[in-house]
């Protein structure tokens, strides 16, 4: 055998891997996204006043308090929706476009940067997971 060639064991093993792969990759996807949107959430709960400065275009103590608040129940929201897999091409398709608020007003604010890129790439995900209907692990569709 040379060593371009594989055993026919082999070759079923890779695409025995393969289909598991594609199977369950928008359920991995799903469960990533909703465990990095249900971090950022948590935080922005529990420590809001950390998170003021990324709302800059509120002046005032209260008023980008209220709003970080606001954003993380959002956040988590979403995220108990894809974790839980409860109507989830719609909290995909949501965390989308809050995600591109993000990126947006990230981008205007601080230009380009890891952070902003980052998020470009969370987006991405979202995106994806809105247009995805093969899911595995649903309570709901």
């Amino acid at each position: 055998m040379t060593a371009h060639q594989t055993s026919p064991s082999t070759r079923l093993a890779v695409e025995q891997a393969a289909q598991l792969v594609d199977e369950w990759a928008p359920t991995v996807s799903r469960l990533l996204l909703g465990l990095v949107l249900g971090w950022f959430g948590y935080h922005e709960l529990v420590h809001p006043t950390l998170w003021t400065g990324y709302v800059p275009v509120v002046s005032g103590a209260t008023l980008p308090v209220l709003l970080v608040l606001a954003h993380g129940w959002i956040l988590l929201l979403l995220a108990v929706a894809l974790v839980a897999g409860i109507m989830v091409r719609a909290a995909a398709g949501v965390a989308a476009l809050l995600l591109l608020q993000i990126v947006i007003s990230l981008t205007m604010s601080n230009g380009l940067s890891d952070l902003v890129l980052r998020d470009v790439g969370v987006l991405g995900l979202a995106v994806c997971l809105s247009a995805s209907s093969r899911q595995r692990l649903l309570l709901r569709r």
